[in-house]
C-alpha cells in the first residue's frame, strides 16, 4: 500500500511538473489530426525548424542557471550576427569561410554586447527580463539607424544590389543565394571526418609535447579519442564509406539506426565493465533493460508508415552536431567552477557572497556566454533560410526561443539541454500544423496563425505570472510552507533552487 502511494505521489508531482509541456502535447496531437497533413511533410518541418532554432534554445540556459532569468536580450546577440553577415555579403565572401569569418565578426561583437549587458543587469538585479526586454527594443532603434541612416548616409557604400536605389540605407531583403544559403548545411560527412581527425591528432601532439614536459600528464582517454578519430578516418577511405559520407545529408533512418548502434555499444561496454569489476546482478539490470528497449526502438522502424517517413527525411549533418556540441557544452560548464558558481548565484546572492564568489562577474560572464551563443545560433538560422530579413530577422527571435524553452517544461529559475530540445520539438510541431488545421476547422488558415501567436505569447505570460506568484507567497510571512511544498522542497530549502 505505501509503495502504491509512493508511485501515485511520483505521478502526480511529474504531471504536476510538466503540466505545460503535456497540454502542449495534447494541443500539437490534436492540431495534427485536425491537419490532415501526411507526416512526411510534418516530421520533415519539424526537423528543418530544429536545425535552425534549437541552437539559439540552448543559448537560453546558462543565464537560467545563473539567476538571470528569462534572457530577453538574446536580441543584441542576433543583431550582433546581423551586423556580421551583411559586412560579408557586401564584402562578397562565400561559402563556408564566408561563415566563418561571419562568426569571428559576430564574436567580438557579441562579447562586447553580452558585457555591456551584464554589467547594466548587476544594475537592476530582480527586474532583468524586463530590462532585458526593454534592451532589446533599444538595441533595435540603434541597429535600424545603423542600416538605415549610417550605411549610405555617413558610412559611403556602393552595391545596388544590397543598398536602397537613393544610396542610403539597407534594402528590406538580403537574398543569401550564391554567397552564405547552406554553407553550414552543405559542409560534407567526409569534410567533418578530416577535420575533426586533423583538429584530433593537433591536440594529442600538444598534449604530447606538454607531457615530455612534464606540464600535463596524458591519459587513456586522450590516447583513446586519438584512436578513434584515426580509424574513422581510415575507414572513410574505403570506397563505399567514402562515397556515403561524400554527401552532405543523412537520411533520418540511418542517422536513428546509428544513434542506437552508437547507445547499444556504450551500454554493452558498461555490462561488460560490471562483470569484470564483479558487481552485483542489479548494476546489470538497467543497462540490459535499456538494449532491450534500444532494440524494440529499432524494430518499429520496419513498420511501413514509420520506415517512409524516416526515409523521406535528410538532415543536414554538420548543424545537428554543433547542436550536440552546445548541448555538451552545457552540461560541461555547469560542472565545473564556474558552473557551479553560476548554480550558487542563480539560487541565492547572498550565500553566494558568503562563498566568497564574485556574483556580479559571474552573472556577467553568463550574459557574455549566452549573447555570444546566440549571435551563432543566428547565423545558423539565417544561412538555413537563405534570405536576409534586414529589419526583422532579429524582432521575435527571443519571444519564440523563450516561448520553446518554456513549453520543453522549463522555468524561470531551472532550464535542462532535454527541455528546451523538447520545448522546440513541441513548440514547432504547432507552428507547422496550426495554419493548416485552422483551416479544416473555420476555413480558414489564419485563425490557426493567430493562434500559434497566442499560444506563443501566451506561455511567457503564464510563465512570468507564475514566477511573480511564487516569489510573492515566498516571500510573505505565511507562505514560505505552502510554496515550498508545491515546490517539492522542504521549507528549510530555497524555493526556487536549481
Amino acid at each position: 500500500m505505501k509503495q502504491k502511494t509512493n508511485v501515485l505521489n511520483k505521478l502526480g508531482s511529474f504531471l504536476f511538473d510538466n503540466k505545460v509541456m503535456i497540454a502542449f502535447a495534447i494541443i500539437c496531437l490534436a492540431a495534427i489530426v485536425l491537419s490532415g497533413s501526411p507526416m512526411t511533410f510534418i516530421v520533415d518541418g519539424v526537423f528543418t525548424r530544429i536545425t535552425r532554432n534549437t541552437f539559439t534554445v540552448l543559448a537560453l540556459i546558462i543565464p537560467v542557471v545563473a539567476g538571470l532569468g528569462l534572457n530577453f536580450g538574446i536580441v543584441i546577440g542576433a543583431i550582433a550576427a546581423q551586423i556580421a553577415v551583411f559586412t560579408v555579403v557586401y564584402f562578397g565572401f562565400e561559402g563556408f569561410s564566408g561563415i566563418l569569418l561571419t562568426v569571428l565578426i559576430a564574436t567580438p561583437l557579441a562579447v562586447l554586447f553580452g558585457y555591456l549587458v551584464g554589467k547594466l543587469f548587476n544594475r537592476m538585479k530582480g527586474a532583468e527580463m524586463i530590462a532585458g526586454l526593454i534592451l532589446g527594443y533599444f538595441a533595435d532603434g540603434l541597429y535600424q539607424l545603423l542600416f538605415l541612416v549610417v550605411i549610405g548616409g555617413i558610412i559611403p557604400v556602393n552595391n545596388p544590389t544590397l543598398i536602397i536605389s537613393g544610396g542610403v540605407g539597407v534594402k528590406n531583403t538580403i537574398d543569401l543565394t550564391g554567397n552564405l544559403k547552406y554553407a553550414i548545411d552543405s559542409v560534407r560527412m567526409v569534410d567533418i571526418v578530416t577535420v575533426f581527425f586533423y583538429a584530433v591528432l593537433a591536440i594529442t601532439v600538444i598534449k604530447g609535447i606538454l607531457h615530455l614536459a612534464k606540464k600535463y600528464k596524458l591519459n587513456r582517454g586522450d590516447l583513446t579519442l586519438f584512436v578513434v578519430s584515426a580509424l574513422i578516418f581510415g575507414i572513410s577511405y574505403i570506397p563505399a564509406v567514402e562515397r556515403f559520407l561524400s554527401t552532405d545529408r543523412l537520411v533520418l533512418l540511418d542517422a536513428f539506426t546509428a544513434v542506437l548502434i552508437v547507445l547499444a555499444i556504450f551500454q554493452i561496454f558498461k555490462i561488460i565493465k560490471s562483470i569484470g569489476d564483479k558487481e552485483p546482478a542489479s548494476a546489470l539490470k538497467k543497462p540490459i533493460l535499456l538494449l532491450v528497449f534500444y532494440g524494440a526502438l529499432f524494430g518499429l522502424t520496419f513498420i511501413p508508415a514509420i520506415e517512409e517517413v524516416m526515409l523521406f527525411v535528410k538532415l543536414p549533418v554538420l548543424p545537428f552536431l554543433l547542436i550536440a556540441g552546445l548541448a555538451w557544452f552545457n552540461q560541461k560548464i555547469l560542472s565545473t567552477r564556474l558552473g557551479q558558481n553560476m548554480r550558487t548565484v542563480g539560487q541565492s546572492l547572498s550565500v553566494a557572497s558568503a562563498s566568497g564568489i564574485n556574483a556580479d562577474q559571474t552573472r556577467v560572464l553568463a550574459m557574455i556566454i549566452s549573447t555570444v551563443l546566440a549571435s551563432w545560433g543566428q547565423i545558423i538560422f539565417l544561412q538555413n533560410i537563405g534570405t536576409f530579413s534586414t529589419y526583422g530577422a532579429h524582432t521575435q527571435i527571443a519571444q519564440f526561443a523563450i516561448a520553446a524553452l518554456l513549453v520543453g517544461g522549463a522555468s524561470v529559475q531551472k532550464a535542462t539541454n532535454k527541455q528546451a530540445i523538447i520545448g522546440v520539438i513541441l513548440f514547432h510541431t504547432l507552428f507547422i500544423v496550426a495554419p493548416q488545421a485552422g483551416k479544416e476547422l473555420f476555413n480558414n488558415a489564419q485563425i490557426g496563425e493567430y493562434f500559434r501567436v497566442f499560444v506563443s505569447y501566451g506561455v511567457i505570460a503564464l510563465s512570468l505570472a507564475m514566477h511573480a506568484w511564487k516569489k510573492f507567497r515566498k516571500d510573505s510571512p505565511d507562505g514560505t510552507g505552502e510554496i515550498a511544498a508545491l515546490s517539492g522542497v522542504t521549507a528549510k530549502e530555497p524555493a526556487d533552487g536549481g
